[in-house]
């Protein structure tokens, strides 16, 4: 079996190269997909060394493929075409910033391995690991957000919106995915309830940053998550 990591990269410089180590690091056949979204930091720079090095050549771990957007699109975007070059069994997404750590792959992968799942969403809020403790509003966007999602679908997540999402990879390659932006947390999970997936959640850790830090997410990514969940829930 083996795994496929997406991980899209917009300006993040300062976590970038110890990303691709510990995602190198978990002892899994696997390839790593970046996508640079058009970063304007030190990012693209960073990811064509990695190409011109050739890591990963002869590596039974690890295969590294590195792709660059012409301008920034949005994660959904960059997870698009990152999607279009898997060749896995279980994709992974993995942002670039480091508030995920690859150490939890282990319990994200499982259900799937065991065959009890097509998708696995960690989840911020049952539990795991260690949690900064950040924005209060965020927070309670995040929940409206997994309410609303769970409404419409008929599920019982926990965090909807949450980075670490695995899915079994031919599920995965038989949704037409269309968000841009971070629309593509509420789009894949309206799009995958539709079609009758399985879905688990597992406790992740979870390390956030603040906006001077380098947070991305914005209460406009909130509104566009609202419209696209009732967007997606009645049409394809």
């Amino acid at each position: 079996m083996k795994l496929s990591v997406l991980v899209p990269v917009y300006n993040e410089e300062r976590t970038l190269d110890e990303v691709i180590g510990r995602v190198c690091a978990f002892p899994f056949p696997k390839e790593v997909i970046l996508v640079d979204d058009g970063s304007t930091d030190g990012s693209r720079e960073i990811l064509e060394r990695v190409q011109r090095s050739n890591r990963g050549a002869n590596d039974p771990y690890n295969e590294i493929r590195v792709f660059f957007q012409p301008r920034n699109q949005g994660k959904g975007a960059a997870i698009r075409t990152a999607i279009g070059q898997v060749t896995g069994d279980i994709v992974l997404i993995q942002d670039a910033d480091l508030e995920y750590d690859p150490k939890d792959y282990p319990i994200l992968l499982e259900p799937i391995q065991c065959g009890q799942a097509d998708v696995v969403y960690g989840t911020r809020f049952a539990g795991g690991g260690a949690h900064r403790v950040l924005f209060f509003w965020h927070s309670m966007g995040n929940r409206f957000l997994t309410l609303l999602s769970n409404m419409l679908t008929n599920l019982n997540l926990s965090d909807m919106e949450v980075g670490y999402k695995v899915f079994r990879a031919e599920v995965l390659k038989g949704i037409n995915l269309e968000s841009n932006r971070f629309g593509f947390e509420p789009e894949i999970t309206m799009k995958l309830a539709k079609r009758g997936c399985r879905f688990y959640e597992v406790p992740i850790s979870y390390y956030g940053r603040t906006y001077e830090e380098g947070k991305k997410i914005t209460w406009k990514d909130g509104v566009s998550a609202l419209y696209t969940m009732i967007r997606y829930r009645f049409s394809d």
